[in-house]
């Protein structure tokens, strides 16, 4: 009976679908206006207006950031991951603060969804404790029953 389930027939599902899957996308080579541009991006601070003027493009940096979005976003992602200490040690101090600190909940709120974008967020837990002191119970088969009558009696609506 094992044996069945290491046949071709029952992995060939599995495999075409793993196929369609969506594969890693792999880094691409960027050319030298490109690199400039995402390191100018880091240099002005995220302004992509004047990142596009430094790297030496001319007219509308949309097109720029479109073409690289997906290394801005990298980007921007490794912005928040550097500054997650950060923004962890002042909920620490809001939180052990026994003086007033201006616009607390201000920072609190820029500090917990900075937390949540990269990755360290509040999680919701469920304990699932299951003990079972018997084995499978397996119920019989369902038979169909038939009641045949004679006598029936309508009930008004």
């Amino acid at each position: 009976m094992s044996s069945i389930f290491l046949t071709s027939r029952y992995f060939t599902p599995i495999i075409e679908t793993m196929s369609i899957l969506p594969a890693e996308k792999k880094n691409r080579e960027l050319t030298e206006k490109q690199t400039k541009f995402l390191n100018s991006l880091i240099e002005t601070g995220g302004n992509p207006k004047r990142a596009a003027e430094l790297a030496g493009y001319s007219g509308n940096y949309h097109q720029v950031l479109k073409s690289l979005k997906d290394e801005v976003l990298a980007l921007a992602e490794d912005v928040l991951v550097q500054h997650a200490p950060r923004a962890a040690f002042k909920l620490v101090e809001v939180m052990e603060s026994d003086k007033p600190i201006a616009q607390a909940n201000n920072k609190l709120q820029a500090a917990q969804t900075l937390l949540d974008r990269v990755g360290i967020a509040k999680t919701d837990t469920l304990n699932v404790n299951h003990q079972a002191s018997n084995g499978i119970f397996i119920m019989p088969d369902k038979k169909e029953i038939v009641v045949e009558a004679t006598k029936y009696e309508d009930i008004p609506d």
